[in-house]
């Protein structure tokens, strides 16, 4: 009984390092499983940031595209509107007509037909009548 009474404490304190070596072992095993798991999840999320960021860049090439072509029609729709030859005569007939020119006047200036010239007028007659009743009814409010 003796022995026994001497060995029972050295074999529980070998059992509980061999239970704590297990268990070190177990978490051992167990960290390298989730190291490997988030080291595969972080390269998943490394290649579809990359498929992300390239797609954007794409989108936003494609845009600086769409923004210079936009340009470019601006550009050339303001340069129509300056250079369109049927333009030039009815602007300069609609200032004369607000300088209080008649038709004769218009069409002598302006090389417009007489349907033309009377069409300028009415509609910047409308146009000064449309203006006046904007005021008239601004004023009322006020």
């Amino acid at each position: 009984m003796d022995t026994i009474d001497t060995l029972l404490p050295w074999g529980i304190t070998a059992l509980a390092i061999a239970l704590v070596a297990a268990q070190g072992i177990a978490n051992r095993v167990r960290m390298n499983r989730m190291e490997a798991h988030w080291r595969q999840r972080c390269d998943d999320l490394g290649r579809e940031l990359h498929a992300v960021s390239s797609g954007s860049m794409g989108v936003g090439r494609r845009l600086v595209a769409c923004e210079q072509s936009l340009h470019r029609l601006s550009g050339a729709l303001e340069e129509m509107r300056l250079n369109d030859p049927l333009r030039v005569p009815y602007d300069e007939a609609s200032k004369l007509v607000e300088l209080g020119a008649g038709t004769e006047d218009l069409m002598n200036s302006c090389g417009i037909s007489r349907p033309e010239a009377e069409l300028v007028s009415a509609l910047r007659q409308g146009q000064r009548r449309g203006s006046k009743q904007d005021q008239s009814q601004t004023d009322e409010v006020v």
